[in-house]
């Protein structure tokens, strides 16, 4: 189970926002920010998302973190600069990754069907992970888990698994098909990478998110998950 906003305030008058503390209480140790849909409708900034973000791991909530830019900066040829500003707002107020996901989430493959051709989606991974390289550390660098999210499914999956620096994904409607719940979102698992298990928790969410991890970078943890 995994809360989808956190407020950066720890208490006070703040009405319909939820707390770390909340969460918590509730038995909730994860959540969703960065999301497009947070940025873009309810017009959080990179350093409000950031802000979320410290807060939430601080407080013991670890973060599924979104990026991605929209179709206008795909065209304009500023993916890797939209992503490296996003990263560069969270790095400056966090100093432990430990419990930060990465989830590239390319705003026009949301929802709509279309998905980040194989190279687009291993080009945008391999940047975040070389940014994080030269601006965090080697060590997360390698740890860090990158997960792909657009319009993810049974069949897209395949290819997008073998890629190097994609670790996993965050789906979304396909997380509520069968197909969700199938092997194929575990293929492909190279066998001097991984310790392969799995293990499934449901969720109530309205709109449910996955995340798939297919692969285990050397020296991180052991979490092979699918959450449906």
């Amino acid at each position: 189970m995994a809360a989808q906003n956190v407020f950066d305030k720890p208490n006070g008058a703040f009405t319909g926002e939820i707390s770390v503390s909340q969460l918590k209480d509730s038995g909730i140790n994860w959540s969703i920010l960065g999301h497009s849909e947070r940025r873009t409708i309810l017009g959080e900034s990179d350093e409000v998302v950031a802000s979320k973000t410290k807060v939430a791991t601080e407080g013991g909530v670890s973060v599924i973190w979104c990026c991605g830019e929209s179709l206008e900066e795909r065209e304009a040829g500023k993916t890797v600069d939209v992503v490296e500003r996003q990263l560069a707002a969270v790095s400056a107020k966090i100093g432990d990754w430990k419990n930060v996901v990465i989830a590239y989430e390319p705003i026009w493959a949301i929802g709509t069907g279309k998905v980040a051709t194989t190279q687009q989606a291993q080009d945008v991974h391999a940047a975040i992970r070389k940014w994080l390289k030269a601006n965090v550390s080697d060590k997360v660098a390698e740890e860090t888990r990158i997960l792909y999210g657009g319009s993810v499914n049974g069949k897209n999956c395949k290819e997008l698994a073998k890629q190097e620096d994609i670790d996993g994904f965050l789906v979304g409607g396909a997380s509520l098909k069968p197909e969700c719940t199938s092997p194929l979102l575990l293929l492909e698992l190279k066998a001097n990478r991984v310790q392969s298990s799995t293990s499934s928790t449901p969720t109530s969410n309205a709109h449910t998110q996955a995340t798939i991890r297919r692969r285990i970078r050397p020296k991180a943890p052991h979490r092979s998950t699918l959450v449906c």
